[in-house]
C-alpha cells in the first residue's frame, strides 16, 4: 500500500470519469461524508474523499494538529493519486485546507481546474477562536451549535467519548492557523455558503475573491454552518456544472 492509498478514498471509482474532485472533510469529520457526493457525480467525475489521520481505520496513527503540516502531507497525496485533471473542495476547516493544497499544488506548477471552498471564510479573515481549550462539555456545545453532527453521536457516550479527540484536534488546527501573505491562486475560486453560517459571514466569504486571479464565484444558501447538507441538490448541481467538459473547455 503507498502513501495515496492511505490518504485517499474511491469509493466509486470511474476510470472513464475526465475529471477527478478531491474532497477534504471538516473539523472531526472523515473520508465517508463525501461517499454521497462521489456516488452522486460517478461516473461524470470520480470522487477522491481524503481520509486524514487518527479516525476510523487510521485512528491508531497520530493526528496532526498543524494545518500547514497536513496540507503538505495532503498534497503528496494528491500529486501521487491523481491521474487526470481534477478540483478541490473543501467544507470549512476542509476549505482552508484546500487553499494550502492549492498553493503548494501550483508552486510545483500543478494547477487545479477549480478550488471550491464551503463553510468557510478567507484565509486572510482572521478571528480569535478557541474552542479547541474548552473542556469536553464546552467543545460538545460547540458541535451542537453547527448542527453537522449525527445526532446519535450525542446519545452515544462511548462514541461522543472515541471522536471527540479527533475534532478537537482538528479545531486546534483550525483555530490556530495563520495565513501567510502570498501570491493568489490561478485557479477559479467558487465559494459557497450558507447566509446564517456562524463562522462565515458574508464579507468573510466574499473576501476570498482577493485570494485567486482567476474567476470567482459566491453561492450563497439559505441555513447556517452545515447549510450542504439541506441543499445537497444545488451544491451538486453546481459541482456538476463547473466539471462538465463544455465548461472546462
Amino acid at each position: 500500500m503507498n502513501d495515496s492509498d492511505v490518504w485517499i478514498r474511491r469509493y466509486f471509482p470511474s476510470a472513464e470519469a475526465a475529471v477527478q474532485l478531491i474532497c477534504l472533510p471538516h473539523a472531526g469529520g472523515s473520508a465517508p461524508f463525501y461517499r454521497p457526493v462521489a456516488q452522486a457525480l460517478s461516473p461524470r467525475v470520480e470522487v477522491l474523499a481524503v481520509q486524514y489521520p487518527g479516525r476510523q481505520d487510521r485512528r491508531h496513527e497520530p493526528m496532526i494538529d498543524d494545518l500547514g503540516v497536513l496540507a503538505d502531507r495532503v498534497c503528496e497525496a494528491v500529486v501521487a493519486a491523481a491521474d487526470r485533471p481534477f478540483a478541490l473542495f473543501g467544507h470549512s476547516m476542509g476549505a482552508t485546507l484546500a487553499f494550502e493544497v492549492a498553493t503548494r499544488l501550483e508552486r510545483r506548477e500543478i494547477l487545479p481546474l477549480r478550488v471550491f471552498v464551503s463553510g468557510r471564510r478567507a484565509p486572510s479573515c482572521h478571528r480569535d477562536e478557541r474552542v479547541h481549550l474548552r473542556d469536553d462539555d464546552g467543545l460538545v456545545g460547540a458541535l451542537r451549535a453547527l448542527s453537522g453532527t449525527d445526532q446519535r453521536v450525542f446519545g452515544d457516550e462511548e462514541l461522543l467519548r472515541m471522536v471527540l479527540p479527533a475534532i478537537r484536534n482538528d479545531y486546534r488546527a483550525a483555530e490556530t492557523y495563520r495565513y501567510t501573505p502570498g501570491p493568489p491562486l490561478r485557479a477559479p475560486v467558487s465559494v459557497l455558503v450558507g447566509d446564517s453560517d456562524p463562522m462565515a459571514n458574508h464579507e468573510e466569504a466574499a473576501a476570498w475573491r482577493s485570494h485567486t486571479d482567476g474567476e470567482f464565484e459566491l453561492h450563497t444558501y439559505a441555513g447556517g454552518h452545515f447549510y450542504l447538507l439541506d441543499h445537497a441538490a444545488d451544491v451538486l448541481r453546481v459541482l456538476g456544472e463547473r466539471l462538465s467538459e463544455p465548461a472546462l473547455r
